[in-house]
């Protein structure tokens, strides 16, 4: 009988989560960020190691504890990194062979997103600019001004400076006056008046000079391969322009001097614009972008366009190919996609793409001629850059693995394993393993599913109730005799999104409870094909819900262990509001969990900090003039039909789904008398089950799964 465990919600804290690898092209060596949780759980700690080209040696590399985003030099000599210096995150540079780190930016509002210049004289960084008056540039030993309000809605997490708790206990309180519909965005706060920029900074002084200002905000950005141009991502407003720039979900892709002069405009708005980079000639530019041909459900694509500008063609081919990572899960927060890598000789392009619950990493000719896949099976390649050999170094996550690097050659088509960062702890425990399924749709769509069994299950031994796993004393094997189990459909979010082949907590802490797991990509998701992932948008709660109730009946007819009297469904964000729907519109499932959840289309046009967009895209209306119309697709509109007992969990600080949301469900449900309880996360996110603070991710799987004990 086996001894070992499934895990719980407490595991949380022994994840050691690996990414953000660089390979030095001196001598191969690779630096990566660690991140583990703070011993009190009170926050994490991330730290940079260097491994051995072999692998062999892993060693840490820095002394900080919240040590980010490693590169190194071109020639290998220093690296980069951020690292928090008198309250702003900042750009040091370390000796590539050892030696005392030293901050180089003081860049007022703190550093961002950054690349070396290709001679390594100079960083591109991005940071702040309150606005055109502000100072355009500034040596590290100038005083830095300071802000006021939250943090940029462009910035990443933890890039720049978040001054949303400036007006403390001892400064004066003051009105905040709001000019643009765009004033707020989930996990940055309220708009701060600040725009993020480029600067370029002088790698021996660090003297940094702004290359860019303006009412915009700048997105991705690259050196050309000689260091004398820019490319840059940004929608620039014309003087002639009548449509406010906060309604467009367009960017353009710009070149200029390396001192930000004689700015050339490539596209023609039509275009969302994401990361882009240089053919190793400078003669062209490669970029993914999505033409806007289905409004927020288009995919992203692979093109290819001149420096100097001219015609634009698509490298992707296969229509229905969606390059970048698209998989959700609950391990990772923020991390998007690496930017296209062109081939030594410019003649291929590498990218991740997203297909059937896989992310994998293609190869595409740089002349549109097709493209190959490189890396793929039952995994998640979540990065990707290119080692010093013609290879890569990848991160790869499979269902029983949270991350890990690997080297893959192109040449021989070999993968050596360079990390084993969770093996250590997670070979104490017994995990399920997912088994895919298809469900053909009455209306002829291909549906793909799959199910968890419980931990142990079929092992024989002693039976595994739910609420048991969380014990360590004893063995939990083996299911009922002759097996009924416990059933819960998860639902994913976005809805463009897509579950798949890689590791969720949240699954296994259930599968280890003794319940059966159930996860599918009903049509809205990613990875199927451009007409399956816009099959949503009109339509929610119409054939998406039609999906989900038949990958229900499959499972039901094909897996006779689970026991149809004890269904429980729950899901986060979109699928949060499906669970809501779903609880609306059936009696089936016995308990449900909504997690930060829309239900009301109507207030959540106002509220949300895309709703004024999505809404309309999704739902096809807005709140005035289509009130109708968002009432029928809202879940509350059917809260009187809802007696299944709901869980309501919500981030307090959640911005894209508002706390709102979730008063206004819990508020009609205890006024009809039914069983429901709300839960508030202080100081949470739309992200908390991704990147939240340590203990309320535990608490949150613990309301979960005992929210489904008390009821199944």
């Amino acid at each position: 009988m086996s001894k070992k465990r499934g895990l719980t919600a407490e595991d949380l804290y022994r994840f050691v989560w690996v990414g953000a690898p660089d390979v030095s092209k001196a001598d191969g060596r690779i630096v990566y960020t660690q991140r583990t949780v703070k011993e009190s759980h009170d926050g994490y700690t991330t730290q940079i190691r260097v491994l051995s080209p072999d692998g062999q040696t892993d060693a840490r590399f820095t002394s900080g504890d919240e040590d980010q985003a490693p590169t190194w030099s071109p020639d290998g000599s220093k690296l980069a990194f951020t690292r928090t210096h008198e309250g702003k995150r900042q750009i040091w540079l370390l000796p590539a062979y050892g030696g005392e780190a030293q901050v180089l930016t003081a860049l007022p509002h703190g550093a961002g997103a950054y690349q070396w210049s290709p001679d390594g004289s100079k960083l591109l960084v991005s940071s702040q600019i309150e606005d055109q008056t502000e100072s355009q540039s500034q040596a590290p030993d100038e005083e830095p001004s300071q802000g006021q309000g939250g943090s940029n809605l462009s910035q990443a997490p933890d890039s720049t400076e978040s001054d949303s708790n400036a007006n403390g206990a001892d400064q004066p309180l003051r009105e905040q006056v709001i000019d643009r519909i765009r004033y707020k965005g989930d996990g940055s706060g309220l708009w701060n008046g600040k725009w993020s920029h480029l600067y370029v900074v002088d790698t021996t002084s660090g003297d940094a000079k702004a290359i860019t200002s303006g009412a915009y905000d700048v997105g991705s950005f690259a050196w050309s391969p000689d260091g004398s141009k820019i490319a840059f991502t940004a929608y620039i407003p014309e003087d002639s322009d009548e449509t406010d720039p906060d309604l467009l979900l367009v960017s353009d892709l710009y070149v200029a001097e390396a001192d930000g002069s004689n700015r050339h405009k490539l596209t023609n708005s039509d275009w969302s614009i994401g990361q882009m980079s240089w053919s190793p000639d400078g003669e062209k530019i490669a970029f993914f972008a999505s033409d806007r041909s289905y409004h927020n459900a288009t995919l992203n694509r692979l093109y290819l366009i001149p420096a100097a500008g001219g015609d634009i063609i698509c490298l992707t081919g296969d229509r229905d190919l969606l390059v970048g990572n698209l998989v959700v899960g609950d391990m990772r927060s923020g991390l998007g996609s690496p930017a296209p890598l062109f081939s030594e000789d410019g003649s291929s392009i590498y990218a991740l793409f997203t297909r059937h619950g896989s992310a994998g990493a293609a190869r595409f000719a740089a002349d549109g001629s097709g493209y190959e896949v490189v890396l793929d099976g039952d995994r998640d390649v979540y990065q990707l850059t290119p080692d010093h050999q013609g290879g890569f170094v990848v991160a790869i996550s499979d269902p029983l693995n949270p991350g890990d690097l690997y080297r893959y050659s192109y040449g021989t088509k070999e993968e050596i394993r360079l990390t084993d960062a969770n093996g250590d702890w997670l070979g104490e425990h017994e995990l399920s393993a997912p088994e895919s399924f298809w469900v053909e749709t009455q209306d002829g769509w291909k549906v793909q599913g799959w199910i968890m069994k419980p931990v142990g299950f079929g092992s024989g031994g002693s039976s595994v109730q739910p609420g048991d796993a969380g014990s360590d004393s004893g063995s939990h094997t083996g299911s009922e005799a002759a097996g009924k189990v416990p059933t819960i459909l998860e639902i994913h979010g976005g809805p463009h999104m897509m579950y798949g082949h890689t590791f969720m907590h949240e699954f296994q802490v259930l599968a280890a409870k003794g319940y059966a797991v159930i996860f599918s990509n009903p049509r809205g998701g990613h990875g199927y094909g451009q007409e399956f992932v816009n099959a949503c948008r009109g339509d929610y709660g119409g054939g998406d819900y039609r999906d989900l109730m038949e990958t229900m009946d499959y499972a039901l007819a094909h897996y006779d262990f689970i026991d149809e009297s004890r269904l429980g469904v729950t899901g986060g964000s979109y699928g949060g509001f499906m669970t809501n729907w779903i609880v609306g519109h059936t009696d089936r499932f016995k308990a449900a969990v909504t997690q930060r959840s829309i239900s009301n289309w109507i207030s959540f046009y106002g509220v949300s900090d895309i709703g004024f967009f999505f809404t309309e895209d999704q739902i096809g209306g807005d709140a005035w003039q289509d009130t109708e119309l968002l009432w029928k697709h809202s879940p509350i509109a059917y809260v009187q039909q809802m007696r299944t007992p709901l869980l309501i969990l919500h981030g307090e600080q959640d911005l894209r789904c508002p706390m709102e949301q979730a008063e206004q469900l819990f508020t009609a449900l205890k006024r009809l008398g039914r069983k429901t309880r709300l839960v508030r996360f202080p100081g949470a996110s739309h992200d908390l089950s991704r990147g939240g603070h340590p203990s309320l991710r535990v608490a949150r799987l613990s309301h979960i799964a005992g929210w489904m004990d008390d009821y199944l």
